[in-house]
């Protein structure tokens, strides 16, 4: 019943009083409260009009925190104060309710207005801004691991110590398992990410894929085209394969990504740190604490460190050092997720390759191989582990220098050894069947 309704109802119901019905009557004629009508009743007898009978406003006849004129004068000039500061880019660029809330404490007003009340003013005056839409999304292709040390996420969140340098915090985790690790360095440099990495494969094995995102100290730089980097190299070296996570685009990498936050309450967030051993020292109980509780939803009741020994486990062989120098390029795999630009093309290793076919603003995986001293960029629509795939286009990739093949040591093992004498059994088998098959027919 909307305001119309009520109102014919209420007109209806003193048209029956003066008409000489009781009011309980009208009451149960109405299927209203005898309150209802008396409350009715005494506002029509009031003023003898059938227009008092209709809704009053229900707000208050007074407001005693209502904001003054004078105050909503300086929340406006504040805003237009540090507006002017934030485009002449003089200190910090912040012009928000929380701004200028601050800026009106400081010029000493004695009654502080709230946010609330600042947004409603400015929203008055026409001094907000509408809010942007959010830009369009675009659906990469990504890996879907279903075994512990198939995925390994890797990343860097900096922080700075109680004297002021800047430490770079290397973190890693496992996407099954959720076993994470991390060491901090002074600089991140493909150096120390080459160190953090050696680090990471001897606490956690080698896992079969390896993502970062695309920092300079993981990339190889911005600047030579075709550019294979330190750490390119070292994974191939040791036979995992390196995903690039797409550019500007941290969700691809969103497990290391929300692990930053636990890292940053444990370690960084309890008080300020001396020095990068303490910090180590520090950040070293939370990982042992971490990977030995029981709070992942996804786990079920167990811990990190107990699902991460579940699997194949894959590790660096005993006395492993990082080959001195420029590590030899090696036979393998690497692999970038990227957009395809409106110029149809997507940027790997500093140079644009043609993605014809395909529209822009379009995810897709290109994997580099590295093999028969050769190298090739294939460019597919759906991740490797995908149960359907198409390769949308293939690149001759340039080498200027010898491919080596995959050590020994570093080699995989292609299943137990049952499961490789059921196949060479098979394989026997056939080739015999195939044989008779031949002699028969002939």
């Amino acid at each position: 019943m909307d305001a119309t309704d009520r109102f014919e109802q209420r007109k209806t119901a003193i048209h029956l009083l003066r008409s000489g019905s009781a009011p309980a009557d009208v009451a149960s004629q109405l299927d209203r409260s005898l309150a209802w009508v008396y409350k009715w009743r005494t506002r029509f007898n009031e003023t003898e009009d059938f227009q008092s009978l209709r809704e009053r406003s229900r707000a208050p006849r007074s407001c005693p925190r209502r904001l003054d004129e004078g105050c909503c004068q300086a929340i406006k000039r504040a805003r237009s104060e540090l507006e002017a500061q934030a485009a002449a880019a003089k200190g910090l660029a912040y012009i928000g309710a929380q701004a200028v809330q601050a800026r009106l404490r400081q010029q000493g007003l004695v009654r502080l207005p709230s946010t609330a009340s600042i947004e409603r003013v400015l929203r008055r005056a026409g001094m907000t801004r509408p809010r942007q839409r959010p830009a369009k999304t675009v659906d990469y292709p990504r890996m879907r691991p279903q075994v512990p040390h198939g995925l390994c996420q890797v990343d860097i969140v900096p922080h700075c110590l109680k004297a002021g340098p800047k430490l770079w915090c290397f973190n890693a985790i496992d996407v099954v398992s959720g076993y994470a690790s991390g060491q901090s360095y002074l600089h991140k440099r493909a150096a120390d990410a080459c160190d953090f990495l050696v680090y990471l494969w001897k606490e956690q094995g080698i896992a079969r894929y390896t993502q970062t995102d695309n920092e300079a100290c993981f990339c190889g730089g911005f600047t030579h085209p075709y550019v294979l980097g330190q750490v390119l190299r070292l994974c191939l070296y040791v036979g995992t394969e390196l995903v690039f996570s797409p550019h500007y685009h941290p969700k691809s990498n969103g497990y290391v990504e929300r692990f930053h936050q636990d890292y940053t309450a444990h370690v960084w967030s309890r008080g300020l740190l001396g020095d990068l051993a303490e910090v180590n020292q520090q950040a070293q109980r939370f990982f042992v604490d971490f990977r030995h509780s029981e709070h992942q939803r996804k786990l079920q009741g167990k811990s990190p460190a107990q699902m991460h020994q579940q699997g194949s486990r894959w590790h660096l062989p005993t006395g492993f050092k990082r080959p001195a120098g420029k590590v030899p390029l090696t036979e393998g795999r690497v692999h970038f997720m990227r957009k395809v630009s409106p110029a149809k093309t997507i940027s790997i290793l500093n140079v644009d390759w043609a993605v014809e076919g395909v529209e822009a603003d379009t995810g897709v995986w290109a994997t580099l191989k590295l093999g028969h001293g050769c190298g090739r960029l294939r460019i597919y629509d759906a991740a490797p582990d995908a149960e359907r795939r198409q390769c949308l286009i293939e690149h001759a990739f340039p080498l200027k220098e010898q491919l080596h093949r995959l050590r020994p040591e570093f080699q995989r093992a292609q299943g137990s050894s049952l499961e490789q004498w059921a196949r060479g059994l098979y394989r026997v088998f056939v080739k015999r069947a195939a044989v008779w098959l031949f002699s028969t027919m002939s």
